[in-house]
């Protein structure tokens, strides 16, 4: 079984990643190979970051190692709030966040959105990278208590209730992050 580590501590993407992995691969959390550093995310792609988080594990910790970066992107904000989706209000603070993206979609046309995942694997020196996207739209008011994040302000395309609303079977099976691990999943049971 290969061992890997998900450079994170979000317990909300580790059981999210944990559930779509099913037990196919050993995964350990940045708190279980004893890392609590705060890793600078400073790229101002998804690919830089992520890149940065996994090389940074593999350097400091010589562990396999895929980390990702997730945002939305919001066409009516040119793709804002992207990368600074966790910080978009300046504090890491969701009702904030939601707030004022909220606030800054008044009057607009489109409310048009996705959310992306991108990983980035490091394994045995050589990168990978895998990528996630689900497209929707941007609501007037919150709807829901599940998930995390932006998720009860997004419906995705098709459906006609929110991340928030979906039980969490439902979402990983059309979640950006879902689509990017199936991929990083189906390249690692390929090896």
């Amino acid at each position: 079984m290969i061992e890997l580590v998900f450079a994170t501590n979000n317990k909300n993407k580790l059981q999210e990643v944990s559930s779509v992995l099913a037990g196919k691969i050993r995964l350990s959390s940045l708190s279980d190979i004893g890392c609590y550093d705060d890793i600078p995310e400073t790229g101002h792609t998804f690919h830089e970051n992520a890149s940065q988080k996994s090389r940074y594990v593999v350097d400091h910790f010589q562990k396999n190692c895929f980390a990702d970066d997730s945002g939305l992107e919001v066409e009516a904000l040119n793709n804002e709030p992207g990368v600074y989706s966790a910080r978009y209000s300046g504090s890491r603070d969701m009702e904030e966040n939601m707030t004022l993206l909220l606030k800054n979609l008044e009057g607009a046309s489109s409310r048009k959105a996705s959310f992306v995942t991108v990983i980035s694997l490091v394994l045995d020196g050589k990168e990978y990278f895998f990528e996630g996207r689900v497209s929707g739209q941007i609501i007037e008011r919150k709807r829901g208590s599940k998930g995390f994040g932006y998720d009860p302000l997004f419906v995705p395309e098709g459906y006609d209730k929110t991340f928030a609303e979906m039980d969490e079977e439902e979402k990983n099976a059309i979640s950006h992050r879902a689509i990017a691990v199936k991929k990083l999943v189906d390249f690692l049971l390929s090896l």
